[in-house]
């Protein structure tokens, strides 16, 4: 037994070090991802009113669809796929679409067209467009939405587009921290005392670990659950895509009977057909979701094969009061208005994957909820950050006798993983509030801001941790916390100098979205400043004999 749990310890701390750097991009990312519209609200001073409902097809979205076309760079991307040259305008229409939820003031609108002479002919050219819903007023689609256009990807695909790479390694690290909460718990006999056991006043190796166990133990269901459900939603579409790679014909198949079954037609018929009253079809959708007790909001929705005979309408309800994940989808032919179908009630099956996904993507209205979301994700930063500097405190003693450097390699990529994060999030921030409002390419440049922030961060960190290989702490964690306490309260006092949003407006206001950006910016560099603090008397309390230690052990 003794020998099976340290096969289990073994297995937890490699794993956990070589795969917690990825981990810890998911936590961290992950829990402000919990937030990204607020963020986006935050970052882009324009989106700043209250969220808005569908609106109207007849006076708003129509006028908007109508005049949306590719941009230049997605047509120039398009070329080397068709046969021939490009039309200076795409006419026919696969699909036009709208999405919202409960949080966003703008809406999102995109429109597939047909590429004439396309190699494949089932590709289609897309193009979207950001409008103001409650005038249809074209907003800038340019600007970088930091919250849901970076940190949420970020957190499950690190933003590595090249072959999905990044969601098969988020996706493989959350696989191997299964293995490790499992490796984990055998490893802790005492589980459940741990649960109620942190003692700061031990310092050293003893606090650090009793906190790695805390925040391990205390978050550990909501550790498994988010690996767990990560790994279900994208098995289906990028781990085993058998609909579209082995099985590919079947898969056409199965979409030729599903049409016939569901009268969803799969394929334009070519014949052209006019549209009937789209509002009247969502008012429609609207009466039978209330007739089955159900809310009216309208998430999703899309118009198919625009101007044909087989052309659809489908009305997806807002998952705003529930759980699960379900569209209750509720379609009409296009050209009449007439109901085609009503999606039925799931299989036993299909609602507990509908539960499990809407669990982790949070589309229902529940504030209490998502700030537990981000206390668990933060906790499981924690754990990951907790397991860093334990690695790293018990052998750098060791490695300093030996004259090995590898303590003081894993230290310094743990400062670049932690604070160094935090610094590169708060610098896109800042960025953010700096840049010009019409600067070229202006999402590039907060990029490029996040990532060179985030790359001076590690060489920073290689430069100041000499001292590890002498068995002593790397100061980069001091100086690296000092910049952190710095740079929060900047961006927040930024953000009330370039909009003029300041604390006393916005919560006066009851403008949560950006009052909660500000405030949490501020508690970050409260919580920074307090770790300086801590740091500065540890390093006061302990400046010798750590030295002399590491000294005696030299000799």
């Amino acid at each position: 037994m003794q020998s099976f749990r340290q096969a289990m310890a073994w297995l937890h701390t490699w794993f956990g070090l070589v795969l917690g750097f990825v981990l810890m991009a998911a936590f961290f990312f992950g829990a402000l991802s919990v937030f990204d519209r607020e963020i986006d609200r935050w970052a882009i001073p324009s989106t700043r009113f209250e969220p808005q409902p569908m609106p109207s097809y007849e006076r708003i979205l129509r006028p908007a669809f109508e005049r949306m076309q590719p941009l230049p760079a997605t047509v120039d991307a398009m070329r080397p796929r068709v046969n021939g040259a490009m039309p200076d305008r795409f006419d026919t229409v696969v699909s036009w679409s709208a999405y919202t939820t409960h949080r966003d003031p703008v809406l999102q609108l995109f429109a597939g067209y047909e590429v004439p002479n396309a190699k494949d002919p089932e590709e289609a050219i897309w193009a979207d467009a950001t409008i103001d819903p409650r005038d249809g007023t074209p907003l800038p689609n340019d600007r970088l939405k930091v919250g849901s256009g970076f940190f949420y990807p970020m957190h499950y695909g690190l933003t590595l587009d090249w072959k999905n790479l990044g969601i098969w390694i988020v996706g493989f690290s959350a696989l191997m921290m299964l293995v490790a909460l499992v490796t984990g718990v055998v490893m802790h006999r005492k589980i459940f005392r741990e649960f109620f056991t942190f003692r700061p006043g031990k310092g050293g190796l003893r606090s650090v670990l009793d906190l790695h166990n805390l925040t391990g133990v205390v978050a550990l269901p909501f550790h498994f659950f988010f690996a767990f459900t990560g790994l279900l939603i994208f098995a289906a579409t990028y781990y085993f895509p058998l609909g579209h790679t082995q099985l590919h014909d079947l898969h056409d198949l199965h979409a030729e009977v599903e049409a016939r079954e569901t009268g969803l037609p799969h394929q334009r018929a070519g014949i052209p057909a006019g549209l009937a009253n789209v509002d009247a079809m969502v008012a429609e959708a609207q009466r039978r979701w209330r007739a089955n007790d159900k809310a009216g909001d309208v998430g999703f929705l899309v118009l198919q094969h625009v101007g044909d005979a087989n052309g659809y309408v489908s009305v997806y309800r807002a998952g705003t009061d529930r759980i699960a994940l379900v569209g209750d989808g509720i379609h009409f032919k296009a050209s009449t208005g007439e109901l085609i179908r009503e999606d039925p009630a799931p299989t036993a099956t299909g609602r507990v994957a509908e539960f499990l996904t809407g669990l982790h993507l949070q589309h229902f209205r529940h504030w209490l909820l998502r700030g537990m979301y981000v206390l668990g994700g933060l906790l499981g930063a924690v754990c990951i950050a907790t397991g860093f500097l334990f690695f790293v405190e018990k052998r750098k003693r060791q490695h300093a006798r030996q004259g090995q450097q590898g303590a003081r390699v894993v230290d310094a990529l743990a400062v670049t993983t932690v604070t160094g994060m935090v610094l590169a999030a708060l610098g896109i921030l800042v960025a953010n509030r700096l840049l010009p409002e019409d600067l070229p390419a202006r999402g590039n440049w907060e990029r490029y801001a996040f990532w060179g922030t985030w790359a001076l961060a590690l060489l920073h960190a290689a430069w100041r941790s000499a001292p590890v290989a002498r068995g002593l702490a790397n100061p980069a964690w001091r100086e690296q916390c000092v910049a952190i306490a710095v740079l929060a309260p900047l961006a927040a006092v930024l953000n009330w100098i370039t909009t003029g949003d300041h604390l006393l407006r916005t919560v006066g206001e009851g403008y949560w979205p950006v009052a909660g950006v500000d405030l949490a910016l501020l508690a970050v560099g409260v919580a920074a400043a307090l770790t300086v603090r801590a740091l500065n008397r540890r390093a006061v309390a302990h400046p010798l004999s750590s030295m002399a230690a590491a000294e005696t052990r030299h000799a």
